[in-house]
């Protein structure tokens, strides 16, 4: 008999209500992924304000939870699990979620998973592309996270071969957008300009790629700092500066390292098949270098569509389904919320 898994993911800005059903078979249906986000009561500071993200966490919290049952046609009685991100992430963020999913564990008397968001990343893919493979590296790069991961068993034995040693991809293109004046989040803007620039108008450096550099680690704070001083001295020499090559250039550098980086590891690893996830993996450069990358070594590449890459509800419900398949223990109602919940601990 399948089992509908109801997922609840606020880690950051994004209030993400998800629900699916668990088949027999092991395969997991979408069936509602209802997101609020706050980002537009961010922007004004350039980043994420901790204390106001979880303020609209906890007004978003009800209303998404009943669009997502509406959308699903489905009513709380028919849950029978309930997941939501534990960690990592901002902690007030993470608390409203925790303690929303605790109270309807509660009451429903269903069991309750705490799950890692950036395994709810990986696990999100299934829902568009069906199970994965094991082993499959997964590359995750979003505004918090750059982390290269071996996936053994996306329920129970995620494996980090590298992570980012200072900002993290997502942060780079936040910081790079505010330096051009360009919106935050950085992403989408600078994407879209970077499709008028040329990739290699300006040799910006590639950051953890000398020979006594740690193979899989990743660094964009030396890029960042390098745009910020080549945009500085065309400022200082009186020239107008050229946003869509600054943005091609800076983006290629960034696709360069990733891509190279993630295929490199699954060539000496023996491993088929990368999964790029998180809000990054929408950029159209990153995505279309590494199919080019993963086509000429001859690994499979997933990426899941753009509004499963970003934050949301079904990725978490998605994990969640994996972990009740695989028969691993439910949490107790007295868990709490892991800011620095590494990625090794799929669930708690």
């Amino acid at each position: 008999m399948s089992r509908i898994i109801m997922g609840i993911e606020s880690s950051c800005d994004e209030t993400g209500v998800g629900l699916v059903r668990l088949h027999d078979d092991g395969t997991v249906e979408l069936l509602a992924d209802e997101v609020a986000s706050s980002v537009e009561q961010h922007a004004r500071f350039g980043g994420v304000v901790p204390e106001v993200a979880s303020r609209a966490h906890l007004e978003a919290m009800v209303p998404t939870t009943r669009r997502a049952f509406e959308k699903a046609a489905l009513k709380l009685s028919d849950v029978d699990a309930i997941a939501v991100t534990a960690g990592p992430g901002l902690a007030g963020a993470l608390l409203v979620g925790v303690s929303a999913a605790k109270a309807y564990a509660a009451a429903l008397g269903v069991p309750l998973y705490g799950v890692n968001h950036l395994a709810g990343h990986i696990a999100v893919d299934t829902l568009q592309h069906g199970p994965l493979p094991a082993p499959c590296l997964a590359l995750l790069v979003s505004g918090g996270h750059t982390q290269l991961l071996r996936v053994d068993d996306l329920a129970s034995s995620i494996t980090e071969l590298g992570s980012t040693v200072d900002d993290a991809a997502g942060e780079a293109y936040d910081k790079v957008a505010r330096l051009l004046e360009l919106p935050y989040p950085g992403g989408p803007p600078i994407d879209k300009a970077a499709a008028d620039g040329d990739p290699a108008a300006i040799a910006f450096p590639r950051g953890m790629t000398g020979p006594r550099d740690a193979k899989f680690d990743f660094s964009f704070s030396g890029l960042k700092t390098a745009v910020a001083r080549w945009v500085e001295g065309a400022q200082r020499r009186g020239e107008p500066v050229p946003v869509p090559d600054v943005a091609a250039s800076f983006q290629e550098a960034v696709a360069d390292v990733l891509t190279a980086k993630a295929v490199r590891a699954a060539r000496e690893s023996g491993i088929g098949t990368l999964v790029i996830s998180g809000g990054v993996a929408a950029n159209s450069r990153l995505s279309a270098l590494a199919r080019e990358r993963c086509a000429a070594a001859g690994v499979e590449l997933r990426v899941p569509r753009p509004r499963l890459c970003t934050d949301n509800g079904a990725m978490i419900a998605a994990l969640g389904a994996h972990v009740v398949a695989a028969g691993r223990p439910e949490s107790s109602l007295d868990i709490s919320a892991n800011p620095a919940l590494p990625v090794s601990t799929v669930s708690v």
